[in-house]
């Protein structure tokens, strides 16, 4: 494909997402994305040590609801700065915390902060609005009882996510303005109607497909769900004001890359501080491959630069 980087030219059909709704096919997917994560990711990075922890959901909470898995990384030989939450990708219906275990490593030691990676609750077992839920209850907990627990600062909190995960970074970041340092969104999902330049040029680019996209909000929201909702779609949000700097990064040969762009200048209008990187020649989901992919090394580095900059402000 013209303009994609060498290295990833072999690599854009990686742990595809396909529609179905066979839940068979629905598990397949989500142990393939693990298995790529591991086949792509490369060598485990070493990191002072790695604590899976449990977030309470509280008194009054649904007891339906167990509570929130999630795993804490504490950087190799420093002191860490603060903390990262991260929520990671998979259209809200795949990705879980082994298959982000790479990135979630090396983004503790690039940003020599803690991070708290998030498995979320998933879809269509656990539609919107859950994962919203979990996010809004991660970011409470890190910059509350978590910060106790894992010590760091409370005051010192970030919050981050690529994808779907980016999502609902930015969704936490709206209901949480004033709690977080910064927001740090990798080629977020943020626009249900799907209808920026980006799809008529690359809809059909194997890595996210716009029907493969349709098929996640689906999952995610319900056919009838409510598209224009600003915890759903964050570019419909008019209430951006005071809402933590943003770093936002779009692969050039992407579905989503508008979504970012937009979102970028959505939130300069509102007057909050934004970092846009394009990375123009990648595509969708290459976050995650940099035991193959140069830049998804260079991303990770300036995501820690960024978050480690705003939680030492």
């Amino acid at each position: 494909m013209a303009g994609l980087h060498p290295q990833v030219e072999a690599l854009v059909g990686a742990a595809a997402l396909q529609p179905t709704e066979d839940p068979d096919q629905l598990a397949a997917m989500r142990a393939d994305y693990v298995e790529t994560a591991i086949r792509l990711g490369g060598a485990l990075e070493a990191v002072d040590r790695v604590e899976d922890v449990v977030i309470g959901r509280g008194d009054g909470a649904d007891l339906r609801a167990p509570g929130l898995a999630a795993r804490a990384y504490w950087p190799k030989t420093v002191e860490p700065v603060g903390a990262l939450v991260w929520l990671h990708g998979g259209g809200w219906c795949i990705g879980d915390l082994d298959g982000f275990d790479r990135v979630c490593r090396s983004l503790s030691n690039a940003a020599g902060a803690i991070v708290v990676s998030v498995d979320y609750r998933l879809a269509p077992e656990h539609p919107y609005p859950a994962a919203v839920e979990d996010a809004t209850l991660a970011v409470d907990w890190a910059t509350g009882h978590g910060a106790g627990q894992l010590g760091f600062d409370a005051a010192r909190v970030a919050i981050g996510g690529d994808s779907a995960g980016g999502n609902l970074a930015a969704v936490a970041a709206r209901h949480r303005r004033g709690a977080l340092r910064a927001q740090v969104l990798v080629y977020p999902a943020l626009d249900p109607a799907m209808d920026g330049a980006s799809h008529r040029e690359f809809g059909a680019v194997p890595m996210l497909t716009t029907e493969a996209l349709e098929f996640c909000w689906r999952t995610y929201l319900g056919a009838a769900g409510d598209r224009s909702a600003p915890d759903a779609a964050p570019l419909q949000a008019d209430d951006l004001a005071g809402v933590a700097p943003a770093y936002i990064a779009v692969a050039g040969h992407d579905v989503l890359r508008d979504d970012g762009i937009a979102y970028a200048a959505a939130l300069e209008r509102a007057g909050v501080p934004v970092t846009l990187r394009r990375y123009e020649d990648m595509p969708h989901g290459f976050l995650r491959w940099g035991g193959v992919v140069d830049r998804a090394r260079e991303l990770i580095a300036e995501l820690g630069d960024h978050a480690r900059s705003a939680l030492r402000a």
